[in-house]
């Protein structure tokens, strides 16, 4: 499928409705309600053979009776009958249908064949696209289509919006009426046999009409499609997301509500967090979310100032704004000063700003003034209780006169909260009228405006240029492949820490020296050889969390001690769990604690998402998705430092202050390169770092679990982020003698690229971007080297100097649709670099690339100026062509499909 096929569901021409009735209890009713009461101009075209016409609108018999082929058809009929429908509907060229009915999953027919999967089948095979089934419909206001079940329509608007729930469209839809806020449409997926979110979301991404999106999200099918939309879209445009299924009990009902695959909770959290969209966690935070998305314009920044007429809800707001790590905007001196001419004496000379309670409308209009001119005011939360003054529709007025008049109003956000119920009703709907968001409650404001917040700092993090691991840290995952292989072979599946010591230390992670006994005698043998105090383990297959069953004593300082905690471990397991199998005992040299502190690392499979790594505390009772900060790898330095920051915020991770204890730094080069051996090694299902001991630089793994996947198990999908595919980097000799390197681009690698991109000449330049333009800004940059590998690739070419310096002459990129149908392709070589054969080799390997891809085809423009990237286009296989219109080069290559079989 094609994402061009999906602008028909946007773009609808012609509509019939299959079953439709005059029957008032029937669906089919109702849909031809909606549609006609829309406003949409194209032929509403009612099929049924039951009617001669429906609601006024002459009905046609059968679907081939139809005059013109409908861009949309709506199946109102039983389940049982919509295989055939969409088969007939199909082959007649309808290009969209959405289907209400339910619960086709599980349905046969006769010959037991499962109905949605006939239906599937037979929209593939005309390309036609399904929404549905079990989907209340769609609501497009820009076109006035209301193709939907829901009891109203929705207005025109900026936010769309895109829900698994038809129950939560209705509610949604009747609050956003209530408020006056619109939608640039209105969608409810149902099942989702076909249309699902991520093409939905790259489809409003790009959308002018959409300015943000909210999704309501029972379950995700495909991890990294739905990741790889949602981190391109949130690039452009806020995403906001409620997800149900946060407890145990939630989670088993949205399973039964969609039947798709549930996650953990705190992973489909952390899955948000890095594809830059925004989570809210009930209605009424969805509700705040929407109006300020449709009311806000883009905040420069986080600075709030408070104006009330009352002291207690400013100070409920300064908390709420502070709890939720907002900042309060510090008063200059000025600004006190201004404020002492227009204000009371008894005012409160600090943010926030308590006018006292006789504050009338002119009070307000003031203080407003004062506010907006100040630059380091980002944003202005402005609150009214009721008070005997009864102006609240009056200073409403004039707040919304003040604001629209200043200069300033574009680079200033102000957000009202009117309290109280009848006084307030009137003054609220002003602020809607005037597109200016308005809350119930101080802290609701709050929240709202701290979702902006969020937004904006997830743009920031989305930029920021991670450190690179220092060089000399291997990542030897040959030795640790081998070693692991070896293990599947053997059909050794659980792993203790004796056993993974030399897996670990290929990717430079410590372990203490561990040493591995199967009875009592030798284990005091051991110790005594090892040299007191030591810690005793059990070794079993059957236990992972050892501390759970007491499987651990520490210190023992004398081989008394060791005899005595070898037959007390053992017999505890008995009673504990007399089903465990008992390989062992592990005997190692007890660690120096002294000022160090202790922390957990898990790395769990989770059945949506894959591999997420889980940073926490060790404790007795430990779940690793609630007492632990998580994220997906792969992660680098700024992602892991962004990891132990969460843990830190949410009281996952404490500091302790200890002499020795946590260095950010340190713990950033661990996670990462406990990541790089996730990503490198599937072979590993999950790991157990517990206990790791932190010291300063110092990080020594003492007790470690690792469980592999059964030898021949299929991995290919596991990670939901594609990692930097280190497998694609080569280094070769020009024909000058010029040893390079080509390798995919890496976030890191942004400064030398903004050095590259400005070494080149300004006719390089005009040639590379069709035009003069200035210096590349950071954030352009960001999105030039933070790429995602599952829908773009780029190609750079580095050398070392005689400093030890890389320098980056070339680079060739290209981009895929969201279907990788086609990519584009674009290439620039350092002017002082160019003539020795660089550009040929990178758009080889790009070439190369896209071949084995399956994308069928590549392409490319360039200037009429530039005929030596079009020779050496052409000498490379492309067709070339020239554009007399738009005055350019056109290069196309496509490619014969990969692996094809003839039929036997």
């Amino acid at each position: 499928m094609s994402q061009r096929s999906i602008l028909a569901v946007f773009k609808p021409k012609s509509v019939a409705v299959i079953g439709a009735s005059d029957n008032p209890t029937r669906a089919g009713r109702a849909i031809m309600r909606n549609l006609l009461t829309g406003g949409f101009s194209g032929p509403i075209m009612p099929v049924t053979p039951k009617y001669t016409a429906v609601m006024g609108v002459l009905a046609y018999p059968s679907i081939e009776s139809l005059p013109v082929k409908p861009d949309l058809a709506i199946i109102c009929t039983a389940a049982h009958r919509i295989p055939s429908i969409v088969e007939r509907l199909a082959q007649f060229g309808c290009k969209t249908a959405i289907i209400m009915a339910s619960g086709m999953a599980d349905l046969v027919d006769d010959n037991d064949n499962n109905l949605l999967y006939q239906t599937q089948q037979h929209a593939k095979r005309f390309g036609m696209r399904i929404l549905g089934p079990n989907s209340l419909g769609m609501i497009l206001p820009s076109i006035g289509l209301n193709a939907s079940l829901a009891h109203a329509s929705a207005q025109a608007g900026k936010v769309a919006f895109v829900s698994q729930s038809a129950a939560i469209c209705t509610t949604v839809l009747d609050w956003a009426n209530n408020k006056g806020i619109g939608f640039s449409c209105f969608i409810s997926l149902g099942d989702a046999c076909d249309i699902d979110f991520d093409e939905l979301l790259d489809y409003l991404g790009r959308d002018s009409r959409t300015t943000a999106i909210m999704l309501y999200i029972d379950s995700i099918k495909d991890k990294r499609r739905f990741l790889s939309a949602a981190r391109a879209a949130s690039r452009n445009k806020p995403i906001f997301v409620i997800k149900s299924g946060r407890s145990n009990e939630g989670s088993q009902a949205a399973k039964l509500h969609t039947g798709g695959i549930q996650g953990n909770d705190a992973v489909f959290e952390a899955a948000f967090r890095r594809a830059g969209m925004l989570r809210v966690n009930d209605l009424i935070e969805l509700f705040a979310a929407v109006e300020s998305l449709a009311h806000a314009s883009v905040l420069n920044g986080e600075r709030l100032a408070i104006m009330s007429n009352g002291g207690g809800p400013a100070v409920l707001a300064a908390d709420e704004l502070i709890l939720k790590g907002g900042k309060l905007a510090t008063l200059s001196a000025d600004v006190t000063s201004s404020l002492n001419d227009i204000l009371p004496s008894t005012w409160s000379k600090q943010n926030p700003i308590d006018m006292v309670g006789d504050a009338d409308a002119k009070r307000y209009a003031n203080v407003l003034n004062v506010l907006m001119n100040q630059e380091d005011i980002d944003a202005i939360l402005i609150l009214h209780s009721p008070s005997i003054m009864q102006q609240s529709e009056l200073i409403a007025q004039s707040i919304i006169d003040t604001y629209l008049q200043h200069p300033r109003k574009n680079k200033v956000n102000i957000l009202t909260n009117w309290s109280g119920e009848d006084s307030a009703y009137l003054a609220r709907k002003q602020f809607n009228q005037s597109s200016i968001p308005t809350y119930r409650t101080p802290e609701g404001a709050v929240r709202a405006f701290m979702h902006m917040v969020e937004y904006r700092r997830n743009q920031k993090l989305l930029q920021e240029v991670p450190q690179s691991i220092p060089e000399n840290i291997p990542t030897d995952s040959v030795t640790a492949r081998k070693l692991l292989q070896q293990a599947q072979q053997n059909n050794q599946l659980v792993l203790g820490t004796n056993q993974v010591s030399q897996i670990l230390k290929a990717y430079d992670l410590t372990t203490i020296e561990t040493c591995f006994v199967s009875n009592i005698e030798d284990a005091v043998n051991i110790a005594d050889k090892v040299g007191y105090p030591v810690a005793l383990k059990i070794q079993s297959p059957d236990i992972q969390y050892k501390s759970d069953v007491h499987g651990v004593m520490l210190n023992l300082t004398s081989a008394e001690d060791v005899h005595q905690a070898a037959h007390s471990i053992i017999e505890r397991v008995h009673q504990v769990n007399p089903q465990a199998k008992i390989e062992g005992l592990i005997i190692q040299k007890m660690a120096l604690t002294a000022g160090a502190q202790e922390i957990r690392v898990s790395v769990i499979n989770d059945p949506v998402f894959g591999p997420a790594i889980c940073l926490g505390e060790s404790a007795t009772e430990w779940d690793p998705t609630k007492d632990a900060a998580v994220a997906l790898p792969p992660l680098n330095m700024a992602l892991a430092r962004y990891m132990v920051i969460q843990a830190l915020k949410a009281n996952k991770l404490r500091d302790r202050h200890l002499p020795l204890g946590l260095n950010m730094n340190a713990l950033c080069i661990m996670l990462t390169q406990i990541s790089h051996l996730i990503i490198d090694c599937p072979e590993i299902a999950e790991i157990d770092f517990n206990p790791i001991l932190a010291a300063g630089e110092n990080i020594t793994l003492l007790d470690v679990d690792m469980r592999l996947h059964p030898a021949g198990a299929d991995n290919s999908q596991r990670l939901a982020i594609l990692p930097y595919p280190k497998e694609l980097e080569e280094t070769l000799t020009l024909k000058n003698g010029l040893q390079v390197m080509l390798r995919p681009i890496l976030p890191e690698d942004e400064p030398k690229h903004m050095d590259f991109d400005n070494a080149l000449s300004d006719e390089d330049r005009y040639k590379r971007y069709f035009g003069v333009r200035s210096k590349m800004t950071h954030e352009e940059m960001a999105v030039l080297t933070q790429i995602d590998f599952s829908r773009e690739m780029a190609f750079i070419a580095t050398t070392k100097l005689e400093d030890g310096q890389e320098l980056t002459l070339g680079a060739v990129r290209a981009s895929t649709d969201p279907d990788n149908t086609e990519a584009e392709f674009a290439m620039a070589v350092r002017t002082d670099y160019q003539g020795i054969g660089l550009g040929k080799r990178l758009l080889e390997k790009l070439i190369h690339y896209y071949r084995h891809n399956d994308t069928p085809v590549l392409t490319g423009f360039t200037m009429f100026e530039n005929r030596n990237m079009a020779n050496l286009a052409k000498s490379l296989g492309f067709d070339v062509s020239f554009d007399m219109d738009e005055h350019l080069i056109k290069m196309h290559m496509e490619f014969k499909p990969q692996n094809t079989h003839e039929d036997c």
